[in-house]
């Protein structure tokens, strides 16, 4: 395991990060220029395409910053083309073709299902296109990726649900473990620092990958694991993000059970079920360091400028070596600090997550 430093050039902000998985840390990062972007002033066409519209964040944070980064470092002038798939692998082909067809200068792409785009990414490359995978890495000509140091991700909710459990974290205790979508290669990753910190300590007793990340999938998946393992037998639930535990946590009220469960995004809805006890944590991850990094890797690539002042660390993907990434750091969220996390970073305000329905559990944690 190694230390990198990520630097996020227009937030001046220094962070360090576990470098694992397909992360690879070299000496100096490829520089990219294409030779029909060279010389392009603040006048560029910047296209952006989001997988999903289920889960709250991309809609919510990660278009409107990264739109705000674009139009910030290109004075006003750069035009942006956005489009989201809503968990359609085809249709977000069809608008990577519909961005070649407009004549885009560079694509910021989250992909729906990163080893499908692969041909699209390739298109877009053939036709002059760079393109800078968000969030999930996806598979082809990749020019830049910025996201979240997954399996840590996953390494931190397993350790955050050893501490729910306490004494009860003893390979007698029986875990369900609902991941996401293999689809999403993040979800992978997830998964794999979660089980490198829960296989040794307790007994995952079911498991799921969930199809779209389906809160009504993961609902599913826990009711046929309380029925197999029995509803008295289940310690915690590893949930891979906020939403599927929206769809857990209906599934153990309504069986009468309790227990720790695991989520990520720090969604208001997660947020809230926190405050209120029925979820145990999330992963916060600050969607605006990760944003940022997104445009200024579009905004330099359409411009013809090397990427080496803002991505300092390299990842791999199936197809592509040595791609030049920004990785950015996570926090668990738990009631112990979500004044200090979600809050003190403008993300929600009390008054948000504190609604009448939530008064008086906020009361009792102290968040006021």
């Amino acid at each position: 395991m190694r230390r990198a430093a990520v630097a996020v050039a227009a937030g001046a902000m220094a962070v360090s990060l576990a470098a694992c998985g397909s992360a690879k840390e070299s000496g100096g990062s490829k520089t990219e220029s294409s030779g029909s972007a060279a010389g392009k002033g603040d006048n560029i066409k910047v296209g952006l395409l989001l997988p999903e519209n289920k889960t709250a964040r991309y809609e919510k944070f990660d278009r409107p910053l990264i739109e705000k980064k674009i139009k910030e470092l290109t004075n006003g002038k750069a035009t942006i083309q956005y489009n989201n798939a809503r968990q359609d692998a085809n249709l977000q082909a069809q608008q990577v073709d519909t961005m070649i067809t407009n004549k885009v200068d560079v694509l910021i792409l989250d992909a729906v299902d990163a080893k499908a785009i692969q041909n699209s990414v390739k298109k877009a490359t053939d036709a002059g296109i760079k393109v800078v995978a968000y969030d999930r890495l996806a598979e082809g000509p990749i020019s830049g990726y910025t996201s979240f140091d997954n399996e840590e991700v996953g390494k931190t909710q397993g350790n955050a649900l050893l501490k729910a459990l306490g004494d009860k974290a003893t390979k007698a205790s029986k875990i369900v473990m609902i991941n996401g979508s293999v689809t999403d290669p993040n979800a992978a990753q997830f998964k794999k620092g979660a089980h490198s910190v829960l296989d040794s300590k307790v007994t995952i007793a079911k498991e799921y990958d969930t199809k779209e990340w389906s809160p009504d999938n993961a609902n599913s998946e826990m009711e046929a694991a309380i029925s197999a393992v029995g509803k008295n037998n289940i310690a915690g639930v590893y949930s891979a993000n906020d939403g599927m535990a929206g769809g857990i946590i209906t599934a153990l009220n309504a069986a009468g059970v309790k227990v720790p469960v695991t989520g990520q995004d720090a969604e208001l809805a997660g947020v809230q079920r926190i405050v209120t006890g029925d979820q145990y944590m999330s992963v916060y991850k600050p969607y605006a360091p990760e944003a940022d990094a997104a445009a200024e890797m579009a905004v330099a690539l359409a411009q013809g400028k090397s990427l080496d002042s803002i991505a300092k660390d390299k990842v791999n993907s199936a197809s592509e070596k040595d791609i030049p990434s920004v990785l950015v750091p996570v926090t668990s969220l738990t009631q112990a600090n979500i004044k200090d996390t979600v809050v003190k970073d403008g993300i929600y305000t009390v008054d948000e997550i504190c609604t009448a329905k939530y008064k008086a559990a906020c009361d009792k944690i102290g968040l006021k």
